[in-house]
């Protein structure tokens, strides 16, 4: 009985301990850990199918997490503490009023952004938080907000979509915003670390990739409306914690990765109604070294279009397009946190038909973006800036 206890009590210690590692990874001070390196100090920088150079857009932030660009060309930077950025043209940085309330913890706070498609004419812009519970507690929640940018304010400010339930975890959030050719917004909300519940439930908004109309309307044709039980925002479901999406630029497909615990981070090929499988499969264990499943395929669920053991931890991601990156030209960059790298994945014909480790200790990858000068702009933590790559 004693062997038992005390065997027990050390498989306790060390889930405590991965959980923390985990935790600690993708959470840790931004204060440098250890030296980065500046390729904006470097002319020229190769890559088996591009050459490129590295220039600092942005210097001095802490936690970027989210950048997206108005029209005129100016950036938009969200912090996860809470500060909203517009860095104009000319370089300066100011910062933009009436940003919703953010419970700014763990790995909650203000997440992502996204510019709508015809901000010219409406002035939307659209942000993704960690939403405390406002009747008290200790809970949050993913919500998306919109309101109208008028010089550095944000003005008019509506939830068009706030995740239920309210819970009391401090991650997996998700929680990134895309706009598709259609009318649709799509955008995504992690687990909240309850995996046993959550992702696998049509009854929760979380662990879902969710697609609404501009205004937070529900699609008449979203795949589970009619549906007893289901929350009609739900367009895929069996998802861990997603913090990319991208729309593929010659079929308009909506592709994701999320992080998978300790190995299993994902890209998928996002497609309405499918069950992507978390946590009944994967390619991951729990961070103790543990398994909590037998099996990585199952019938009636999706398998990753590419998929990494060990974990890379992924944020961020674009497709390049546009023409200024010929040997890049319609490949998929996604951001590492982990191992402070962006990773290209090469496409051919629809597929990842391979890998490229780019910029190795460059910092912590939470965002990258293809600018309007189509150049490909990346937010770091760990330095705290905002980069582009620029063709050489």
């Amino acid at each position: 009985m004693r062997s038992r206890v005390v065997l027990s009590f050390l498989l306790f210690t060390l889930a405590c301990v991965g959980f923390y590692a985990f935790t600690n990874v993708n959470n840790r001070p931004t204060t440098a850990q250890s030296p980065k390196i500046d390729y904006s100090l470097a002319s020229i920088i190769e890559s088996e199918d591009q050459n490129f150079k590295v220039e600092t857009v942005v210097d001095d932030l802490r936690i970027p997490w989210g950048i997206d660009f108005l029209p005129n060309g100016n950036m938009l930077i969200t912090e996860r503490g809470g500060t909203f950025h517009l860095r104009s043209a000319n370089g300066q940085l100011q910062e933009i009023s009436g940003v919703p309330t953010v419970k700014a913890r763990g790995q909650g706070g203000l997440l992502d952004v996204a510019v709508h498609p015809k901000f010219k004419d409406n002035k939307w812009i659209y942000l993704s938080y960690s939403k405390p519970n406002p009747d008290g507690g200790n809970t949050a929640t993913t919500a998306i907000a919109r309101g109208k940018l008028t010089g550095t304010q944000l003005e008019e400010v509506e939830e068009i979509f706030v995740a239920e339930p309210y819970l009391s975890t401090n991650h997996h959030y998700g929680s990134r915003i895309e706009f598709d050719a259609n009318g649709y917004l799509f955008f995504s909300v992690g687990d909240r670390g309850k995996r046993d519940q959550n992702p696998q439930s049509l009854a929760n908004d979380c662990g879902k990739i969710h697609r609404i109309h501009y205004d937070g309307r529900i699609p008449d044709d979203n795949p589970f409306v009619g549906q007893k039980g289901a929350k009609t925002s739900i367009y895929s479901y069996g998802h861990r914690n997603p913090q990319g999406l991208s729309i593929a630029p010659k079929s308009g497909e909506i592709w994701a990765h999320e992080h998978g615990p300790r190995g299993g981070d994902e890209v998928n090929r996002i497609q309405a109604g499918k069950n992507f499988g978390w946590p009944v499969i994967s390619y991951g264990i729990n961070y103790s070294g543990t398994k909590f499943t037998k099996i990585t395929k199952k019938e009636g669920m999706e398998q990753p279009e590419l998929y990494w053991v060990p974990s890379i931890a992924p944020c961020g991601m674009d497709f390049i397009e546009g023409g200024q990156f010929p040997g890049w030209e319609g490949d998929l960059f996604v951001g590492s946190l982990k191992f402070d790298y962006i990773n290209r994945c090469k496409i051919k014909n629809g597929k990842i038909v391979g890998e490229e480790k780019l910029v190795e200790d460059i910092g912590r990858v939470r965002d990258i973006q293809m600018g309007l000068d189509g150049f490909i702009y990346v937010a770091l933590e760990d330095p705290g800036k905002v980069v582009r790559l620029v063709p050489e």
